[in-house]
């Protein structure tokens, strides 16, 4: 038992798995809208974006969670203006994203003694959180996902169809706004501890399980959010004994849990398929 609650006699070790299975909650969460309508593009190149901002707030001396998430709202606000001035919008995510990653990586290569302030940003460090991380990550998971739970039909029927819904009243663009501002936030919040490499698969890899194990979206926004927490918990305390980085920890596990999951689908679909069929009593 003593060798099983060892990790947790440390500090740093339970506001890490605190902070992980708050980010890994919230991702989870917003993950199943993501998917559903294929913006996985935009998170991914949100971070990227994000990380110019971050070095930016060094530089000046600035808050990271200020100067990231001005930055990160900025980002977000100028994709939605290109997407609407005739610029397709992996156009504009492209533009706007790499522009802001290659100005991270030219401030740092002239500011070279900030460089190492920099890799939990890129690579994540959730053991090195601090207790305003935490505050900050609670925070936010619980503004995020009250923001869900008011809106959730009106973010239902825009991630379906936005055509539709804005024939039937829906304030589109205004939702456009609210979600890229709500990812920029979550992005912000979690960067620290899963950094712009991984935080990618903290949003994709629980909803493409979810969405494998149901096709509720009630269900998998409620299967992701579990799913992504506990894979969390899991990846970070296995980190420990396995003396792995805890990002590279969870990715990996839940990149495993996917796998298991799409073969034993495949698996049980196939034995559908090829299946005889069954003949009522009337025929036997």
């Amino acid at each position: 038992m003593n060798l099983i609650f060892e990790p947790f006699r440390y500090e740093f070790f339970s506001r890490a798995i605190l902070v992980g299975m708050m980010a890994g909650l919230l991702c989870g969460v917003m993950g199943v809208y993501i998917t559903t309508r294929r913006m996985s593009y935009i998170a991914h190149g949100l971070s990227h974006a994000i990380l110019g901002g971050a070095v930016l707030s060094y530089v000046l001396g600035l808050n990271f969670y200020i100067g990231s998430g001005i930055w990160g709202f900025g980002s977000a606000v100028l994709i939605q203006y290109l997407t609407g001035r005739k610029i397709y919008s992996d156009a504009a995510i492209g533009i706007v994203t790499t522009a802001s990653f290659a100005l991270g990586v030219a401030i740092i290569s002239t500011y070279r003694k900030f460089s190492q302030n920099f890799e939990a940003a890129l690579f994540g460090n959730v053991l090195g959180v601090s207790p305003t991380d935490l505050w900050v990550v609670t925070g936010v998971t619980v503004v995020l996902l009250s923001l869900v739970f008011c809106f959730y039909r009106p973010l239902l029927f825009w991630c379906f169809d936005r055509e539709v819904a804005q024939v039937h009243g829906v304030p589109v663009f205004f939702m456009d706004t609210l979600f890229a501002l709500m990812l920029a936030t979550m992005l912000v919040a979690t960067l620290n501890v899963l950094g712009v490499t991984l935080i990618i698969s903290a949003v994709v890899i629980p909803a493409s399980i979810a969405r494998l194990l149901s096709n509720h979206f009630g269900y998998m926004m409620i299967l992701s959010g579990f799913l992504g927490a506990a894979i969390a918990f899991i990846g970070i305390y296995l980190s420990y004994y396995f003396d792995i980085a805890s990002g590279a920890s969870v990715v990996l596990l839940s990149t495993m849990i996917f796998a298991c999951v799409l073969l034993w689908k495949t698996f049980q679909n196939r034995r559908k398929r090829y299946s005889p069929p069954v003949l009522s009593q009337h025929y036997k």
